[in-house]
C-alpha cells in the first residue's frame, strides 16, 4: 500500500509541471483572445454576469420554495397533532393504575394509528403519514409506546412544560438509512399524570420536491446560459462584423488599395459609419491623386528644366572659357569678374547635375550597379578628391582603415560620392580641426564614419541635416561651394543600397556621420560595426539617429517631406 501511495505521489509530481505549463498556456491564450476579440469579451462578460444573476435568483427561489413547503408541512402537522391529542385523551382518560400504564399507552397508540388510517381523506391528513409516540417520561422511561429514541431531548423538555412544540430532526435507522422528520409534540391533559404525544412526520416528499426544484433550476439555468451565450454571440457578431470589415478595409486602404470602400446597407449607426468612412477615403484618394500628379509634374519640370538649361549653359561656358583664357589682357576688375563667372558656372553645372540626379531618384529610375569591391580603395579615392579642399582649409584628414581587404557588393560610384560629400561637409564645418574617416566591417555589414570636431549640431538640427538645401548656419562662408543637395543625394544612395546614413552632433563637440551598408545585397544586417556616438563624445550629450532613409520632394515655393 505504501509503495502504491509513493508511486501515485511521484506520478502527480511528474505531471504537475506539465499541468502547470498547460494551464499557463491556456491562460495566455485566453488573455490574448480577451484583448483581441471584442465578440469574445462581450460573450464571456454576458455569461459571467448572467451566471451571477442566475445563481442569486436560484438561491432565492430555492429558499422560498423550501420555506413555503416547510411552513405548510408544519401547519398541517400541528393541526394533525392537536386532532390526535383529542383521540389520545379519550383513550387515556381516568388512567391511574401504575401497573397498567404501559398497556394503556400501547392501546392508545393502536387507536391513534387506526384513526389516522380512517381520516386520510380529511383536511387534517394534509401533513401526510406519521409515526406516533406516547410517553409518560423521558427517553429512559419504560412507560412509553413508539420510537421514543427518535425524539430529541430538547423537544421533550418543551412538551413536558405543557407546550406544543415542533422540531426538524435527522436520524439514522438500524440499516444506516438517514431520514429527516418533522416532529410535533403536545401534552395529553386528560390523565392524572403528565403524558406527552409526539408525531413523527417524514420529510421525504418535501425533500424530493426540493431536489426536483434544484435539478429544474440547475438544468434550466444551464440551458438559459447556453441560450444567452448564443444570443450574446449573435448580437455582438452583428456589431463586430461591420467593425472588422471596416478595420480590414482601412488596412487595405493604408496598403495602397485606394479604391477600397465599405458596403452600405440600411440607415443605422453602422451604415452611417460606413458612409463617413467612404467619404473620408474618397477625399484622401482625391488628395493623394492630386499629390501624385503634382509630384509627377514637379519631377518632370525639374528634369525638363535641367535638360533645357544644358544647351544655354554650354554656350555660356564656351564664352566664359574664352574670356577666362584672355583675362590677363583685361583690366583687374574685369579679370576678377571673369574668374567669378567661371566659378559660378562650375557651381551651376554641379547644381544641374545634382538636380538631374535627384529627379532620377525621385522618379525611381535609378538602378544600382553593384559589384564586389574593396571599400578601402573607395575611401582612399574619396579622400584624395577632397585633399585640395582640406589643404585650403588647413584641415588634416586622418584615415583609419583595416589592413585586410573589406569586400562588399556596392555601387562604387555612389559610395564614393557619399564619402566625398561627407568629407567635404566635414572639412567645411571642422573649423580647421582634423577630420577622421574610420572603416570597419563585420560578417553582414560595412560601416564608415566621418568625424569632425567643428561647430557641431544644435538640438533638433540632426533631424534636418538630410533635407534638401538646408544649412545649419546660412551666415557661414562655405569653402566647398556646395549645392545643398549633396547630403540628400547621399541619403538616397544609401537607401538604394539597403543601408543607413545616420547623423549625430552636439554644439561645440563636432559631428559624426555613419554610413552602414550590407556586405551582400538583399541580405539585411542587424547591427552596425561602428558606433554612431564617438567614444570621445561627452556622456551627457544626446544623439539623434536617422533610421532608414526618407524621401524629400522639392515643391515650388516650399519644401515638403514625405515618408519613403
Amino acid at each position: 500500500m505504501k509503495r502504491r501511495v509513493l508511486a501515485f505521489v511521484r506520478a502527480v509530481l511528474r505531471l504537475a509541471p506539465r499541468a502547470g505549463a498547460y494551464a499557463r498556456g491556456r491562460a495566455v491564450a485566453f488573455g490574448v483572445l480577451w484583448r483581441r476579440s471584442l465578440q469574445f469579451k462581450v460573450t464571456v462578460s454576458t455569461l459571467a454576469l448572467s451566471s451571477a444573476v442566475g445563481l442569486v435568483l436560484g438561491m432565492v427561489l430555492q429558499n422560498q420554495i423550501t420555506q413555503r413547503l416547510t411552513d405548510t408541512k408544519r401547519q398541517a402537522a400541528v393541526a394533525q397533532t392537536l386532532q390526535v391529542v383529542r383521540t389520545a385523551e379519550n383513550e387515556l382518560v381516568g388512567i391511574s393504575d401504575q401497573d397498567a400504564l404501559a398497556d394503556r399507552l400501547q392501546n392508545a397508540l393502536k387507536k391513534i394509528t387506526s384513526s389516522s388510517s380512517e381520516d386520510q381523506g380529511t383536511a387534517a391528513s394534509a401533513a401526510g403519514a406519521f409515526e406516533p409516540v406516547l410517553t409518560a417520561g423521558g427517553e429512559d422511561s419504560t412507560d412509553s409506546a413508539g420510537p421514543i429514541t427518535k425524539v430529541p431531548d430538547g423537544l421533550q423538555r418543551f412538551v413536558e412544560n405543557n407546550q406544543v412544540a415542533w422540531q426538524i430532526n435527522t436520524d439514522t435507522d438500524a440499516d444506516g438509512t438517514r431520514t429527516t422528520h418533522l416532529i410535533v409534540g403536545a401534552p395529553v391533559t386528560s390523565t392524572g399524570r403528565p403524558i406527552q404525544l409526539y408525531l413523527l412526520f417524514p420529510m421525504t416528499a418535501e425533500q424530493n420536491t426540493v431536489q426536483t426544484v434544484q435539478n429544474t433550476l440547475l438544468v434550466g439555468g444551464l440551458v438559459l446560459l447556453v441560450l444567452l451565450a448564443g444570443i450574446a454571440n449573435l448580437v455582438t457578431r452583428q456589431v463586430v462584423r461591420p467593425v472588422r470589415q471596416a478595420a480590414a478595409a482601412a488596412a487595405r486602404f493604408a496598403g495602397g488599395e485606394l479604391d477600397e470602400r465599405l458596403p452600405v446597407t440600411g440607415e443605422d449607426d453602422l451604415s452611417k459609419l460606413a458612409v463617413s468612412y467612404n467619404e473620408m477615403a474618397a477625399s484622401i484618394q482625391h488628395q493623394i491623386r492630386q499629390l501624385e500628379e503634382f509630384g509627377t509634374l514637379q519631377r518632370r519640370f525639374t528634369s525638363d528644366v535641367s535638360h533645357e538649361l544644358r544647351t544655354p549653359l554650354t554656350t555660356v561656358r564656351m564664352a566664359a572659357d574664352v574670356l577666362h583664357a584672355s583675362r590677363e589682357q583685361f583690366p583687374a576688375g574685369l579679370a576678377r569678374s571673369t574668374e567669378l563667372l567661371v566659378d559660378e558656372l562650375d557651381r551651376f553645372e554641379a547644381l544641374l547635375g545634382d538636380l538631374l540626379e535627384i529627379s532620377r531618384l525621385d522618379a525611381g529610375v535609378e538602378e544600382l550597379a553593384a559589384e564586389f569591391i574593396d571599400v578601402s580603395s573607395i575611401a582612399r579615392r574619396a579622400v584624395e578628391q577632397v585633399r585640395v579642399i582640406a589643404g585650403n582649409a588647413e584641415t588634416e584628414i586622418e584615415l583609419e582603415l583595416p589592413e585586410e581587404e573589406t569586400l562588399a557588393e556596392i555601387d562604387a560610384r555612389r559610395v564614393e560620392r557619399i564619402l566625398r560629400n561627407l568629407l567635404a561637409n566635414a572639412v567645411d564645418h571642422s573649423e580647421g580641426n582634423p577630420v577622421r574617416l574610420t572603416l570597419a566591417a563585420n560578417e553582414h555589414a560595412v560601416a564608415i564614419t566621418v568625424r569632425d570636431h567643428g561647430v557641431g549640431l544644435r538640438p533638433g538640427e540632426a533631424d534636418l541635416v538630410f533635407n534638401r538645401f538646408w544649412r545649419a548656419d546660412p551666415s557661414r562662408n562655405r569653402r566647398t561651394g556646395g549645392t545643398g543637395l549633396g547630403l540628400a543625394i547621399s541619403h538616397e544612395d544609401a537607401r538604394l543600397h539597403g543601408g543607413q546614413l545616420e547623423a549625430w552632433g552636439a554644439p561645440g563637440q563636432g559631428a559624426c556621420f555613419r554610413l552602414t551598408l550590407p556586405r551582400k545585397q538583399d541580405e539585411p544586417f542587424e547591427e552596425s560595426p561602428l558606433p554612431l556616438v564617438p567614444d570621445d563624445a561627452p556622456a551627457t550629450n544626446g544623439h539623434l539617429q536617422i533610421g532608414l532613409p526618407t524621401e524629400y520632394t522639392i515643391t515650388i515655393g516650399e519644401m515638403r517631406k514625405e515618408d519613403a
